[in-house]
């Protein structure tokens, strides 16, 4: 999909209210779209940054302004002549009181300005730059919800599995505690079996605590307490395949497509751009203009005779720059520094993000393998519980060996629901890494672990 294409899909579902009642991923991540702050504020970081195209146009556009100016003059004549009657007799003569006002249009289109055509360029480069940094802020909602999610669900998992460790060893003990009674187990069992039961307590009461921690986590990005969140299969077979079965497959597309790569690529473009900037102060400046002036009351000050005047200019007016102290050459350094900056900076992104993309394959490929290891250590645990238990009435396994191998067994389940989480965690970051991560993508686990 196409950026803009992609942000446009973006805007659009950030607009759509959310549920007054969340239940599965697809829902909370609807709901974080319209409540998230962090979201909220990208989104209106691009909605400015789009502004920056108009801005670096209009230095290559006309520019017109109009100065109006209305004012009244009183002049006072000094001196006098002797005219009258009388001998001495003299009379003063009178202030000049003058009306002026002057309307002056002034049209400039700039023919030559090698800055403004950087400064231009730097702005479509800056909305490509923004247009990947919107579409990273939304990945990264993606990211941050389905963690919440999942988060939540494998907290309310150890939950369950400490409480109901916590019953099982509820009633071995009790059952121990019984056996004493009638002399057919030692106190060692019971102690045992109360340490066991002792421990687990304060686990139970630790995993209570983390999923309310949990939830919380959810409640920064969507504003309000989950109060329900649907469970998910256990099956997630069809997660188990890649769009590319290489690691270097999803490197060479990463290289292609990684929004953060193409962020720090755009800076480096716009760092030319500077350079380009700096060069300029050597260059001259070419503009056309034209003046249109119509003025009254002129020349009143001097003659005591206003005249109005009309005038009309154009032409074309060439600036050439001979010395600045030396800031020019400076700037030039300046930003020839700064590129070569920029420049090392891309390619540490480069080999950051090939390393990503090794870790997140080598997560999701070992992921795949722990989740089918973990799915047969399930069924063995439980085989081994039934077991114990049964070899335990027949006298052949002790009480110990049974809470043993409950603990396997709860361990187990617990393992596997953290593994599968990691694993479709592991598999978004890919995705992400590579570029490729959208809101199809959660429609798609959600699909697969609701259905």
């Amino acid at each position: 999909m196409k950026a803009p294409q992609y942000i446009c899909a973006l805007l659009i579902g950030a607009a759509l209210h959310a549920p007054v009642r969340a239940s599965d991923l697809m829902e909370i991540y609807r709901e974080a779209q319209e409540q998230d702050a962090l979201f909220s504020a990208a989104r209106h970081a691009h909605a400015a940054a789009q502004e920056r195209l108009p801005q670096g146009r209009a230095g290559l556009l006309p520019t017109v302004s109009l100065a109006f100016v209305r004012r009244r003059q009183w002049i006072e004549i000094g001196g006098g002549s002797a005219v009258g009657i009388g001998v001495g007799a003299t009379i003063r003569p009178s202030d000049v009181v003058i009306d002026n006002q002057s309307l002056t249009i002034t049209a400039t289109q700039p023919i030559f300005r090698m800055e403004n055509f950087a400064v231009y360029e730097q702005s479509k480069l800056q909305v490509a730059q923004a247009d990947s940094q919107f579409i990273i802020a939304a990945q990264d909602l993606i990211l941050r919800v389905a963690q919440a999610y999942f988060d939540i669900l494998v907290a309310e998992v150890n939950l369950e599995a400490a409480q109901a460790q916590l019953k099982a060893i509820g009633e071995q003990l009790e059952q121990a505690k019984r056996n004493f009674q009638v002399g057919t187990a030692t106190i060692v069992d019971t102690h045992e079996a109360q340490a066991r039961f002792d421990f687990i307590h304060s686990q139970e009461i630790a995993a209570r605590n983390d999923l309310e921690i949990r939830k919380r986590g959810l409640q920064q990005i969507i504003g309000r307490m989950p109060d329900y969140l649907r469970r998910p299969t256990e099956d997630t077979s069809d997660l188990l395949t890649l769009k590319y079965q290489t690691m270097q497959e999803w490197i060479t597309v990463a290289e292609q497509n990684n929004l953060a790569f193409k962020v720090q690529q755009a800076v480096y473009e716009i760092a030319k751009q500077d350079v380009e900037r700096a060069k300029a102060g050597h260059y001259p400046t070419v503009d056309l203009v034209a003046i249109y002036s119509d003025q009254k009351g002129v020349g009143g000050t001097i003659t005591g005779l206003p005249r109005d005047l009309t005038s009309k200019e154009i032409g074309v007016q060439v600036s050439f720059p001979i010395f600045q102290g030396f800031a020019a050459q400076s700037r030039v350094r300046e930003a020839l520094a700064t590129q070569e900056k920029v420049f090392q900076d891309l390619s540490n992104t480069r080999r950051n993000n090939v390393l990503q993309v090794s870790q997140q394959y080598l997560n999701v490929t070992n992921g795949m393998a722990q989740v089918k290891a973990l799915k047969q250590a399930l069924i063995s645990t439980q085989s081994q519980v039934d077991s114990t238990k049964l070899g335990q009435e027949v006298g052949v396994r002790t009480e110990v060996d049974v809470l043993n191998a409950q603990q396997l067994f709860y361990t187990a389940r617990r393992d596997l629901a953290q593994a599968r989480y990691n694993f479709v965690m592991s598999r978004l970051r890919l995705k992400a890494e590579a570029g490729e991560l959208d809101e199809e993508d959660v429609r798609e686990i959600n699909n697969v672990l609701l259905r």
